[in-house]
């Protein structure tokens, strides 16, 4: 029994991982019905960004952690401004395949910047487990569970609470009734692709940290796509619930079934539930139920 609750707690923390990554879909998504396939390479990006700060440049986590955020939200304005701007009004498959091309040219750029060989990144969290009774986590990915359940309160109060969210809700409604209202549609999806960056890096610290960084790492965007869709592509905390449900069938899968597959069903499970979910429920679990799907 003590097995089976580690294997259920651990499929939780990843799962939480997985909804923060998961996130980065879906504030984008929310604004700009853009569904950006290059999310895995924005993460570790953010990840090479905040690696050069303290590895590169020596700087304290305290200087260098506010300083990689500011970064990538720039960097995250500026991709939305000279890639995705002038995509506005273009098709659906035009959208999703510059997010394709947004994919490789960030490869690219990692490879030229920081080389192909992995880099050892800054253990930001202390690499002593944390031991409860006769259960032991990782520290990052604990400490990492509890920084995403307050991101994730965090994103839900702004986009529900606060005016400025209120008009990011309103843009991912309809942009034809927000621009009727006043709303600038342009800086609405500005916004959510600078915030998108922002999250992705945060899940870069947890994800990365005490860990080897190189462009590779990027496939963690591809097991969130399964969460974004599991949730709705418009759901804040649909994306959590779809995370933990996610995380502990892994995890389930890892510990009771990979033995039997070769450990190929732990690696398949993410998206045999994004192929059941697409069939079965198109918008996910929460999701709206009048979007447009790929």
């Amino acid at each position: 029994m003590t097995d089976f609750f580690q294997y259920l707690i651990n499929g939780v923390l990843v799962g939480l991982l997985y909804a923060m990554i998961a996130l980065g879909f879906i504030v984008i998504y929310r604004a700009g019905r853009i569904l950006n396939l290059a999310q895995g390479e924005v993460v570790v990006f953010g990840g090479f960004i905040v690696w050069t700060f303290i590895a590169g440049a020596s700087l304290s986590l305290w200087i260098a952690l506010p300083l990689s955020l500011l970064s990538v939200l720039v960097i995250g304005f500026l991709v939305e401004r000279g890639i995705f701007r002038p995509m506005i009004g273009q098709s659906i498959f035009a959208n999703v395949m510059i997010t394709v091309g947004l994919m490789v040219l960030m490869r690219g750029v990692m490879l030229v910047i920081w080389g192909a060989d992995a880099q050892s990144f800054p253990a930001i969290f202390s690499l002593k487990a944390i031991e409860i009774g006769p259960l032991s986590f990782t520290r990052s990915l604990f400490i990492g569970g509890i920084i995403a359940l307050g991101v994730f309160a965090a994103i839900h109060w702004v986009f529900e609470k606060t005016r400025w969210g209120l008009r990011l809700t309103t843009v991912a409604e309809d942009h034809v009734v927000a621009q009727s209202m006043g709303i600038s549609v342009k800086r609405s999806i500005a916004i959510a692709w600078a915030i998108g960056f922002v999250l992705s890096t945060l899940a870069a610290v947890t994800f990365l940290s005490g860990q080897s960084i190189n462009f590779l790492v990027s496939e963690i965007g591809l097991r969130a796509l399964p969460v974004a869709l599991l949730a709705g592509l418009e759901s804040i905390w649909g994306a959590a619930l779809a995370g933990i449900i996610i995380g502990v069938g892994e995890a389930m899968a890892a510990a009771y079934l990979d033995e039997y597959t070769m450990g190929a069903m732990s690696e398949a499970f993410p998206f045999v539930i994004m192929l059941i979910i697409l069939l079965v429920r198109p918008q996910g679990l929460f999701g709206w139920k009048i979007i447009e799907r790929i």
